[in-house]
């Protein structure tokens, strides 16, 4: 009878050994730079934890200077100013249950205040989605004021895809 949990004893190392090596992959200790993908690159979608970098473009058409605050459950990236035809990005890594979303208020002279969710796994971290994934989400911001203000650029340079404001408050 001494041996009668030696099965569950086995089947906890498995499972603590399986954590440790999730998280420890999940590191990033490298003391070399990677190299930059081009936009739109993806095919991590079906990693959690996977590195992400959203770039924001500023291209609207008044060319005034892009007021932006992102924030997701987690974060508060604060108040970003940026100027006409300038970039701006922020890095972090999907979270372990793949529910990481960034929303964004933009504001300009001229172009009043409108939200956009920068960042949703479902659609920018997805392999099998409607739209690539991809590693760095690069943001056209202001193209024009109804079906493509936003558009994320693609990594081939074909057609970007396009969104309209996404002005509605989601809970």
């Amino acid at each position: 009878m001494a041996f009668s949990n030696m099965p569950h004893c086995i089947l906890m190392f498995m499972v603590s050994f399986f954590i440790l090596t999730l998280f420890v992959a999940a590191l990033d200790v490298s003391d070399s730079p990677a190299e930059a993908p081009g936009p739109g690159s993806g095919g991590d979608g079906f990693w959690p934890l996977a590195k992400k970098h959203v770039v924001i473009h500023n291209v609207v058409s008044n060319k005034q200077t892009l007021n932006v605050h992102c924030n997701s459950s987690d974060d508060d990236l604060g108040l970003i100013h940026i100027r006409w035809n300038r970039y701006w990005g922020f890095r972090f890594r999907v979270n372990i249950w793949e529910t990481t979303r960034f929303r964004c208020h933009f504001t300009w002279s001229g172009g009043g205040s409108h939200y956009f969710e920068i960042f949703n796994v479902w659609r920018d971290d997805n392999d099998f989605g409607k739209f690539p994934a991809c590693s760095d989400c690069i943001w056209d911001v202001g193209r024009d004021e109804k079906d493509q203000a936003m558009c994320r650029l693609s990594e081939d340079s074909s057609d970007p895809y396009c969104f309209p404001w996404d002005d509605v408050l989601k809970v």
